[in-house]
């Protein structure tokens, strides 16, 4: 589809290059000569511009729908059209390029929806290099309830002795699930993790191989992770690594809106259906 900006374009270019009229050229290219003269009248909105342009130079990963929620927190009464108009305008459009996924011969299985926090957790690994060229592995386990990130730990490499070690510590502070989704990988299907989850009451979930979407929770997650964290950030050793991931891991839990929860952070969502909960036993 073509913008009216581009049109308007199109025919100056058009009367240029064959020297016609701006007749002849809206004829010849069926644009309305109202279109390509018309100015618009509305004001420029150039503080609302500003802002949406320094969220989204600190949110370089964030679209429009998110800079929105970001402006209604900063006290904007606008909608998300026009939001959507500015920034394109502002020339923030983001392109993303679209995966083939492979087909999987295993039928697939419909995993119960949770229902309450720590019901359901999701784990993987995602790779990134610090600036010596070393590469480096971070164990993410997210909440597929309330979408909150309870684990995200770097480290050069794990065993599966590491992610029952690790596994093991967040269940402490906040309790380990009936069942965790992984996939196929040798940290999970190992001996080592079946013994701590059988000793633990824990089920592990496998994904099919080749579907990574039937652990879509983390793949979502990775995703924002790569845009938002591991793309923007120089790691130059992994402390300095281990010290920003966990500055985003704060932040996608208590700052950052989520759209699955209704652009609530994670932590905010936990908290609100403890109250409900709470709510309900006391009534």
């Amino acid at each position: 589809m073509v913008s009216p900006a581009q049109r308007r374009t199109w025919v100056r270019w058009v009367q240029d290059a064959f020297s016609v009229s701006e007749r002849a050229a809206c004829d010849a290219g069926g644009v309305a000569r109202s279109a390509v003269r018309y100015q618009s009248v509305a004001a420029p909105q150039e503080p609302l511009r500003q802002r949406l342009r320094e969220l989204a130079a600190s949110r370089v990963a964030y679209g429009y729908r998110r800079l929105h929620v970001l402006l209604r927190r900063d006290g904007w009464p606008v909608n998300r059209k026009r939001i959507q108009r500015l920034y394109r305008d502002e020339g923030l459009t983001q392109q993303r390029k679209r995966l083939k996924r492979r087909k999987s011969a295993t039928r697939r299985t419909v995993r119960p929806i949770p229902g309450a926090p720590n019901e359901r957790w999701a784990m993987d690994f995602i790779h990134d290099y610090l600036a010596d060229g070393t590469a480096m592995r971070v164990l993410s386990v997210v909440d597929c309830f309330t979408r909150e990130c309870v684990g995200f730990i770097p480290a050069r490499r794990f065993r599966a002795d590491d992610v029952a070690a690790h596994l093991s510590r967040i269940g402490a502070s906040r309790g380990l699930p009936p069942v965790i989704q992984c996939d196929n990988g040798t940290e999970f299907t190992s001996v080592a993790l079946d013994h701590w989850a059988y000793w633990n009451h824990v089920q592990l979930d496998f994904s099919r191989p080749g579907k990574p979407t039937d652990n879509a929770a983390i793949e979502s997650f990775h995703n924002s992770v790569r845009r938002e964290c591991l793309t923007q950030h120089y790691f130059m050793n992994l402390t300095e690594a281990d010290d920003l991931i966990e500055r985003y891991r704060w932040d996608y839990n208590n700052d950052r809106p989520h759209s699955s929860l209704g652009n609530v952070p994670p932590a905010h969502f936990r908290a609100a259906v403890a109250i409900t909960a709470s709510v309900s036993s006391t009534a």
